[in-house]
């Protein structure tokens, strides 16, 4: 089975198909590389597609020291896949807490991103909802641990951004749970411990996105409630961000509604990949409502 080893020595599991510039996906918390399987099959056409289980989800390492879970090490996950495979720069794409990761790696590592899609990012971001969220967190890592993970499963995939896969596709929907349950007790626990609960609100990193070169895509389901706001301060504040809203959608837009994603994040490779993309024009921001 084909692994990289990072630089603190957790082995991570990876596949790729395909040729041509490279393209990293990053799951989600509730997912794992197969959640990405339809994006591998259509962008894996033109690309070389790769997809990579983080620490803590199996045939990936589980360390058992919780010091080796944190937003900076999902981060960092991603170069060490990056360095590990000898790609200098990559499309990124992220979804959740992949997402954040890739928001992270933006800022950080400027230069070996071609591209950034942070797709269902923002959950606890919200200042007035930090606290309801580092306990609700510490809730399901504790419901984890005393259930199991294949146990725990079915309520986690039917929280109130879930339900919508279920309605529009229940064969996917029993599929991605079916995963779910497949997962780690103790690697769950511990990523949601350690990268969901304790990582930095988006809105105490707006002076870090002001400085995103990279072309980015934010994407968001329009029933996606805790990424929504986000999702806004986000297009606001990176000058290459633009906003794709998906209607009557949830939290796990690659599968719900794979179709449209894979098109919006086509359109948006083409327009890097042939230097279409543009900054920001500063007059956007001004404070006129109706002209100068």
């Amino acid at each position: 089975m084909p692994h990289i080893t990072t630089d603190d020595d957790v082995k991570l599991y990876y596949e790729e198909t395909g040729s041509g510039l490279p393209v990293v996906f990053v799951h989600e918390f509730a997912g794992d590389y197969r959640s990405y399987e339809m994006q591998m099959r259509y962008f894996g056409q033109r690309y070389r597609c790769i997809a990579y289980n983080a620490r803590g989800y199996p045939p990936s390492d589980v360390p058992k020291d919780p010091a080796q879970y944190s937003q900076s090490r999902a981060r960092d996950d991603i170069r060490a896949v990056l360095d590990a495979l000898k790609i200098e720069q990559a499309h990124i794409v992220g979804l959740s807490m992949g997402g954040f990761a890739t928001l992270h790696f933006g800022f950080t590592y400027p230069t070996r991103a071609r591209s950034l899609v942070v797709a269902g990012c923002g959950y606890g971001a919200a200042p007035d909802k930090r606290a309801q969220f580092a306990a609700e967190a510490e809730a399901a890592a504790a419901h984890f641990e005393s259930e199991t993970m294949a146990k725990a499963a079915a309520g986690y995939a039917l929280g109130p951004t879930r339900v919508q896969f279920q309605n529009k596709d229940r064969r996917g929907w029993t599929e991605f749970a079916a995963q779910l349950a497949e997962h780690s007790t103790k690697g769950s626990a511990l990523t949601m411990r350690g990268v969901q609960a304790r990582r930095p609100s988006l809105f105490d990193l707006v002076e870090q996105m002001k400085t995103i070169t990279a072309p980015t895509l934010i994407m968001t389901g329009d029933e996606d409630w805790p990424c929504l706001e986000p999702a806004l301060l986000m297009k606001r504040t990176i000058p290459t961000a633009a906003l794709v809203v998906m209607p009557n959608a949830g939290h796990a837009i690659n599968l719900e509604d794979p179709a449209a994603f894979n098109a919006h994040i086509a359109d948006f490779f083409h327009s890097v990949d042939v230097g279409a993309w543009r900054k920001r024009d500063p007059r956007a921001t001004g404070s006129a409502i109706l002209g100068r």
